[in-house]
C-alpha cells in the first residue's frame, strides 16, 4: 500500500518560528532526511514517517511536546499521562469532557470548552490573554495540532471514522492547495477567520464506546506521532475502498470506473454520486494515490525512469509533467 504524503508546512514553519526563538532544530530536520528544497517549497510533502522522526527529535532536543510554541513548556510525558486517564472512559462523549478537566491542572496546554447541542458538539479551544503573545504563526501551529489530535485519537479510540460537522480556525484562509489540505484532513470545508479554534463532533459519534486498553495504547504512543498523521478515519466508506483498491494495485491509472464499481457490487452511477457526496471523484483519487506512491518512492531513491514505468506512464517525461502538476516540483527536487 503506497504511503500517504502530508505537506511540509508544518516543519517549515516549526524551524521558522524556533530560528527565531534561538533553537537550531536542524539536528531534526537532518535526522528525519528534509532537504533544503522542502522548506523552501510551499506545495513540497513529506511522508508520515519523515514527520514522525522529525516530532520526535525536536521533543527530544526541547523537551517540549509543543515544540516551545506554547505559553509555556509542556513537558515530555504529558501527552502520555493524559492517554492513561483516557482510555478508561466508557465512550467519546466522557473522554471529552474528562479531558477538559485534565487540561486545567495544566495551564501550559490549550484549555477546551465543550458546548452541547441537539445534533452536535462544540469543542472550542479556549484562548486567553497570554496567547496573545505567542507569535502568530506559532499559535497557528498549536492550535493546528491541538484540532487534527483532537479528531484523530478520538477516532484511534473508538476504532473507526469519527464524523465532523464542522471546523474553524481563527487565522486567514492559506493558499489555495494548502486551504484544501485542511479540508482533507478534516473530512469537511474548514472555515478560517473565525472567533476562535473549534471543532463540532456528530453527537452519534460521541456515544461510540472507547475500545482500546492500556497494552494498544503503549503501541500506539511508542511510534507517535506515525498514526496521527498518517491515519485517516474520516474517509468516508466509499472514498476509503476506492482509495485502497487503487492503492493495492499502484498502477491506479489502469483501474476504470467500471472495474472500482465492480469490485465494491454497486453501479457505476452509483460509485460516481457517492463520491461527489464527499466532494471527490475516481480521477482525483486516483492522481492523489499516484501523487503519494511517487513522492515517497522518491524518499527511498527510485529513479524516475523505474517509477514511471511502475506506476503506468507511457514514458518519463509524462510522469514529469504529471508531478510538476501535484506538487509544483519537479522530482529531483524529491530525492536526497
Amino acid at each position: 500500500m503506497s504511503v500517504r504524503t502530508i505537506p511540509a508546512d508544518f516543519v517549515r514553519r516549526a524551524v521558522e518560528l524556533s530560528t527565531q526563538g534561538g533553537v537550531d532544530l536542524g539536528p531534526a530536520v537532518s535526522a528525519a532526511g528534509i532537504g533544503e528544497a522542502a522548506l523552501t517549497d510551499p506545495l513540497a510533502r513529506l511522508t508520515p514517517a519523515q514527520v514522525t522522526v522529525f516530532t520526535q527529535e525536536v521533543w527530544r532536543l526541547t523537551n517540549d511536546e509543543l515544540f516551545g510554541l506554547g505559553t509555556a513548556p509542556v513537558p515530555r510525558g504529558s501527552f502520555r499521562l493524559l492517554c492513561l486517564a483516557l482510555i478508561h472512559s466508557p465512550d467519546l462523549a466522557a473522554v471529552l469532557h474528562r479531558l477538559a478537566d485534565l487540561v486545567r491542572a495544566l495551564p501550559s496546554l490549550p484549555q477546551l470548552r465543550i458546548e452541547e447541542g441537539e445534533r452536535g458538539t462544540v469543542v472550542t479551544v479556549v484562548q486567553d490573554d497570554a496567547d496573545s503573545e505567542i507569535p502568530e504563526e506559532a499559535a497557528r501551529i498549536v492550535t493546528d495540532f491541538t484540532l487534527i489530535l483532537l479528531h484523530r485519537f478520538a477516532a484511534w479510540l473508538v476504532g473507526k471514522r469519527v464524523r465532523l460537522l464542522a471546523v474553524e480556525v481563527p487565522y486567514p484562509t492559506p493558499l489555495p492547495t494548502l486551504a484544501q489540505n485542511y479540508d482533507h484532513i478534516f473530512g469537511v470545508p474548514v472555515a478560517f477567520d473565525c472567533p476562535a479554534p473549534a471543532i463540532e463532533f456528530d453527537n452519534a459519534a460521541l456515544r461510540l464506546p472507547v475500545i482500546r486498553t492500556e497494552e494498544a495504547l503503549e503501541d500506539y504512543l511508542r511510534g507517535s506521532p506515525n498514526l496521527l498523521l498518517s491515519e485517516r478515519d474520516y474517509d468516508s466508506a466509499a472514498s476509503a475502498q476506492v482509495r485502497r483498491a487503487l492503492e493495492l494495485g499502484v498502477k491506479g491509472r489502469t483501474a476504470t470506473a467500471e472495474d472500482i464499481a465492480d469490485m465494491l457490487s454497486i453501479s457505476v452511477p452509483h460509485l460516481r454520486r457517492l463520491l461527489r457526496q464527499d466532494g471527490t471523484s475516481l480521477n482525483q483519487l486516483r492522481e492523489e494515490v499516484l501523487r503519494d506512491a511517487a513522492v515517497a518512492s522518491l524518499r527511498r531513491g527510485e529513479s524516475v525512469e523505474v517509477l514511471s514505468a511502475r506506476l503506468g506512464f507511457s514514458e518519463p517525461s509524462a510522469f514529469r509533467r504529471a508531478f510538476k502538476r501535484w506538487t509544483g516540483s519537479t522530482p529531483s527536487s524529491f530525492r536526497h
